[in-house]
């Protein structure tokens, strides 16, 4: 949620951010709308003033004038009550409009609409051109090591079992990303999956991203799509002393998304499914140095593709590809030989003041509390990472190399045939 000074004195900054996100809101009329709310609510209170020197009068009055200085009060009453609710119901239309006003864009973001329009940062590692070019789906049933046959007769489609040395290689990924994070100051994290309502409306996923939630309706309840939701939500209503800030998470969690509106999208093997497992970092800081720490962010995922020797890029997301919390974000893709095209394996966002407000996390200064800034970042999002390994290290009998960095963690060197 943007500050509503902005909205007041600035507007010029949210229609700059709507045109370059794409977005239909008439802010004029949000303007107005708010000035109408501002107007009923001092009416309304101008009236209860008025009611309160009508009572005080009353008991220095006798007979007639006393009645009529009490039927005034009445009708005072009355019209408060109904000055408030026409300002309740202002406020609620207000409301409505303002809750799906997305974050301001940082004027470094890239411009467009599309992934597209993304401009590419950096390439890493060099793609090399030979025969050996299959698919992960390919590869993962040539190894036994992923079912998606028996995934989608288990549970529908876009669902599919790992086996075999595809787990361990899972489990070595997350602790080989584990490992270098809480060495770098991160505390660990396991979150629930399951939240309520408001970590969802507090993060910026709902009303946004609402069609990509499974929901749980007897127990109001919703499966999240990233472990960033319940890692934001854990300092919800909470007050960061000075000196306490950075504070920042590693989360290990599975995820689920309906995958609304991708009918048709990588639908073989396992790149886009339901149910996934991530490790997710997130942080709240400091409103100053949120820029250097998006920066830090990337670099701790740089650092990790790097030690997995699959060639990638870092793009700048369109503005109009952002989701509604992002004020800029970072895509790192993997190359994928298989598909002879790099994809996206992990982001980071820096949301600066939008999900903190909403999840009123603020910081005590000498000057009174403010909000602060919350920033998340993708360090392994599990099963895509074990595609591009597949792809990038399969050898031409169709085994696959195990990344050096991930050895001692899985205790072999490849996965065979």
């Amino acid at each position: 949620m943007i500050d509503l000074s902005i909205l007041r004195n600035q507007p010029d900054l949210i229609k700059d951010a709507i045109r370059r996100r794409g977005v239909d809101i008439d802010v004029d009329a949000l303007v107005s709308l708010d000035a109408d709310v501002r107007r009923a609510r001092q009416n309304a209170e101008e009236t209860r003033a008025e009611q309160k020197e009508s009572g005080k009068a009353i008991a220095g009055l006798q007979g007639d004038e006393k009645q009529a200085a009490i039927e005034a009060a009445a009708a005072l009453s009355e019209q408060f009550k109904e000055q408030s609710a026409a300002a309740d119901a202002l406020q609620q239309r207000f409301d409505a409009i303002w809750i799906d006003v997305p974050n301001l864009v940082d004027p470094s973001a890239a411009d467009g609409f599309t992934d597209a329009d993304n401009v590419e940062i950096k390439r890493v590692g060099d793609i090399v051109t030979r025969n050996i070019t299959r698919d992960h789906a390919e590869l993962g049933a040539l190894l036994d090591v992923i079912d998606t046959e028996r995934g989608a007769k288990v549970s529908g489609a876009r669902f599919g079992y790992l086996k075999g040395k595809a787990v361990l290689l899972e489990f070595a990924l997350v602790r080989y990303a584990l490992d270098r994070l809480t060495e770098a100051g991160f505390t660990p994290m396991v979150p629930p999956v399951l939240v309520k309502e408001d970590a969802l409306f507090g993060t910026g996923f709902f009303p946004d991203a609402r069609e990509q939630v499974y929901a749980v309706p007897e127990d109001e309840l919703f499966l999240v799509g990233t472990a960033e939701v319940p890692l934001a939500a854990y300092h919800m209503d909470e007050i960061f002393e000075a000196g306490e800030l950075p504070k920042r998470y590693v989360g290990f969690s599975t995820c689920f998304r309906r995958e609304a509106g991708t009918y048709g999208k990588d639908t073989a093997g396992i790149f886009r499914v339901h149910q996934f497992d991530k490790v997710e970092m997130f942080v709240f800081t400091e409103p100053e140095l949120s820029v250097e720490e998006h920066d830090r962010l990337l670099a701790y995922e740089e650092s990790i593709v790097r030690g997995l020797d699959v060639p990638y890029r870092v793009v700048n997301v369109a503005a109009g590809d952002l989701g509604a919390p992002a004020a800029k974000k970072y895509d790192i893709e993997a190359w994928f030989p298989g598909q002879q095209a790099y994809r996206e394996i992990t982001s980071c966002s820096n949301t600066t003041d939008f999900q903190a407000r909403r999840l009123k996390v603020r910081q005590r200064t000498e000057s009174g509390n403010r909000v602060i800034h919350t920033l998340n970042g993708t360090a392994v999002a599990v099963g895509r990472t074990i595609l591009t390994i597949l792809e990038n290290h399969q050898q031409p009998d169709g085994s696959v190399v195990i990344p050096e960095a991930l050895r001692p963690y899985t205790g072999f060197e490849s996965i065979e045939p």
